[in-house]
Order: C-alpha cells, then structure tokens, then sequence
C-alpha cells in the first residue's frame, strides 16, 4: 500500500506513475485527498475538544472552591456536551478512515522509473538471453510424452479432484521430488534460510502481502474457516514478519521455502492452460528477501543473477525479459521475468519472477527498522520464484527428448538415481 504521505507531497507524481501501469488514479487520487483534509480536520476538532475538556475540568475544582457553584455546575455542563460532541467526531472519523483505507488499498504500487510503458506481454523488454531457441523437428509435446512413459495422469487427476490438478507417478513423481531438492539446497547455498511454512493462511496475511483485495477471486477460499490456500509460499513466509520492527543490523533477512501452490485461473483457456501450462495446484520453491531500503535493488539483481543460475544449470534455453508497466503486478514496482524456450509447443513458458515491492507490501504489514539514528521506517520486501515447477518440468521433458528415452540433465541425475526416462 502506498503511504498517504507519498500523496500529500505529490498527488499528480502519483498519478502520472500510475498511467505506466494503465492506471487511472486521477478520481481516487482525488477522493484520497480529500478524505486526508477531512480526517486531519476532524483530528484537530478533537485535539481542540479535549484541550477545552481539559481546561474546564481544571477550572471546576476552583469554582466550587471559591464558593461558584452555578459557575462550576455550568462547566459540568460543557464537558458533558463536549463529550458528546467527541463522541460523535469520533464515529464520523472512523468512517472517513475507514473510505479512506479502501480506497488506499485499491492502489497499485508506483512502478520503478526503469519500467518501461506498455499494455501487455508484448510491450517487454527482452535483457538477456541464453541457449538455442529452436523447435525440436517431429517433437512430442509434453502431454503427449507423459502418456507415453506413464509419468504424469492428468485424466486421474481429473477424476480425483477436477482439471488442473494432475497426478505424477513414478518416475515423473521422482523428478519432481528432485527439482524442489535441488532447489532447496541451491538456495542454503546462497544461505538462505530454509521455511516450512502453513499452505492456508488468515485474511490479515492475504491482505499483509497484496492478494486482498485484489487477488480475492483467483484464491481459493474456505469459508467455514475464514482461510485462504496459498497461490505462493510469498505469503505466509512474508507474513512471518508482520508487525515486526527489525534492527538495521537484522538485514539481509533471506528465506526459501518449498509449498504447493492454489490458484483457481479463472477464466484461463486454450493453449496456455494445456497440461502442465497452467495448473489450479503446483509445486514451488520461493526466496524471499527483507531489505534496508538502501540495498533492496542491488538484492533483485541478484535474485535474478541466481535464477538465471538454476536455469543454466539445468541446461534449458532461457532468456530474461523486464516487465513493462501493463505486466507487472499490483504490488511490485520492478519484475524480471525468466522465460525457457519449449521446443515442442515453440514458444516461451514463464517459469519464474522476481520483484522488488519496495516498501509497498511493508506499509501494509507494518514492516519497520529502526536505523541507525532511531527513527523508524519501512522496510523494503522482494520475493522470487526459484523456481516454479510445472513449466519446467514440461521443458525438461519436451527440450531433452530422444529415440532413447528423456536425458535427465546432469545436475539432476543425483537426486533422481536416474539418467534416463524410459
């Protein structure tokens, strides 16, 4: 969430920001204002009030003293109509917190000057790429390969649950194992600190991290409970430090943790949601970074400095692309974007993301450090996919096909106890 103070110094910087991301922020950022006037007025009134209260109750003690009993009883009179004068200023200021807190929080969070403009995928820019981008002759694509070796049923998982959630088996269910373990230890390499943390979380952490509202109808949500499923281990790990004031002398704070992910994609169709493409449940190992504000854009760079590591390491073609402002997120202000190169579909599959949110997702979550002269601000929050399983695992699979079988790459081989899908 944007901090009303970036607004009260420059209201049309804020706008104009915002136009980037497609956004038209002109009417909220007008009502935001106006709803501030109001609330600072009201804040007064009652600062005024109470001092009067105050200054009365003094007075009264002294009247009665000096014999002024009509005096001090009128005085009595004054405070009680003060008080219901408070009482009631008080109940219109929570209602204008309130109007103003919604509509703050319908607020994208202002894009990095680096962004560049744009309205969708297209408008990217590509910064970095690496591997031999070209289709496999007479390729099988990956929903056609793990029906031939018996690795992955999408039919049994339609079955058990619903479209969206398949069922790896065997060797399939093994080299899946072996990505998020080779994920996990690449990443305590890097030292970052391993979580497990809870796949359900309440609303005030749903919120914390930017998925509320904004998000509400791509989550899956238990009523009964009042929680929701994950869409990423981004948010109960981000959550761990909710109302947290940090010492400067905490960061870098670096943590990974491996989750199933929920998302209900709705309204996804067609070719992007074949197979493994899109998927309502999947697996993904996430890093997360807390940040003095100082050093949170030199912390992106390598986050995405180390996913393009793991991709390297996996020998798939790959390029990074940055996103433009129609792309990104509400909650980020930066995102790079790792893409590998499918040889069988011939396209690009987006396997992971990082993002510098700034202190956008701290404003929200009351995220604070005391620096080094005691004052208290907001940290700065990033996080990454590192990676995301589904859309690797149809590369590695169509990308690796031969006669023979699918070569697993070397990188994996010790976590698989295989080299060859046969």
């Amino acid at each position: 969430m944007l901090h009303i103070q970036t607004l009260r110094e420059n209201p049309n910087f804020v706008i104009e920001k915002l136009k980037i991301k497609n956004f038209d922020a002109q009417q909220i950022v007008n009502d935001i204002m106006t709803l501030d006037i109001a609330i600072r007025t009201l804040k007064k009134s009652l600062d005024d009030n109470l001092m009067m209260q105050n200054k009365f109750s003094k007075e009264i003690g002294i009247l009665f003293k000096n014999g002024q009993t009509a005096e001090a009883n009128q005085a009595k009179e004054n405070i009680a109509k003060l008080k219901i004068e408070e009482k009631e200023t008080q109940e219109t200021l929570v209602v204008k917190e309130n109007n103003m807190q919604e509509l703050m929080v319908l607020m994208p969070n202002l894009p990095h000057s680096s962004v560049p403009a744009g309205k969708s995928a297209e408008d990217n820019e590509i910064i970095y790429a690496e591997g031999e981008a070209s289709p496999l002759e007479n390729a099988l694509s990956h929903w056609d390969l793990v029906k031939k070796f018996d690795i992955i049923d999408f039919d049994l998982g339609t079955k058990i649950t619903g479209a969206g959630f398949p069922v790896y088996k065997g060797k399939g269910a093994r080299l899946q194992r072996a990505l998020i373990n080779f994920f996990l230890d690449s990443a305590i390499k890097q030292h970052y600190t391993e979580i497990q943390p809870p796949y359900l979380v309440n609303k005030e952490s749903a919120y914390a991290t930017g998925q509320l509202p904004d998000k509400d109808a791509q989550m899956y949500y238990v009523a009964l409970d009042d929680f929701y499923l994950i869409p990423t281990a981004e948010v109960p790990v981000t959550n761990i430090y909710r109302d947290v004031i940090l010492k400067e002398s905490d960061f870098p704070i670096k943590l990974c943790a491996y989750s199933a992910c929920f998302r209900r994609e709705a309204g996804s169709y067609g070719k992007d949601v074949r197979g493994l493409n899109r998927l309502h449940q999947f697996d993904k190992v996430e890093i997360v970074q807390i940040q003095h504000p100082d050093n949170s854009y030199q912390a992106l760079e390598e986050m995405k400095t180390y996913v393009i590591s793991l991709l390297q390491q996996l020998e798939l073609p790959f390029r990074v692309v940055k996103l433009c402002g129609g792309d990104m997120s509400f909650t980020s202000a930066l995102t790079y974007d790792m893409e590998v190169f499918s040889k069988a579909q011939k396209r690009w599959l987006e396997v992971s993301s990082v993002s510098n949110f700034e202190a956008f997702q701290s404003n929200r979550m009351k995220l604070r450090f005391k620096d080094e002269t005691g004052k208290t601000r907001l940290a700065h929050t990033l996080n990454g996919s590192a990676l995301a399983l589904p859309r690797i695992m149809a590369a590695l699979l169509e990308n690796n096909q031969t006669d023979a079988g699918i070569i697993i790459p070397k990188t994996l081989q010790n976590y698989t106890g295989f080299e060859i899908i046969d």
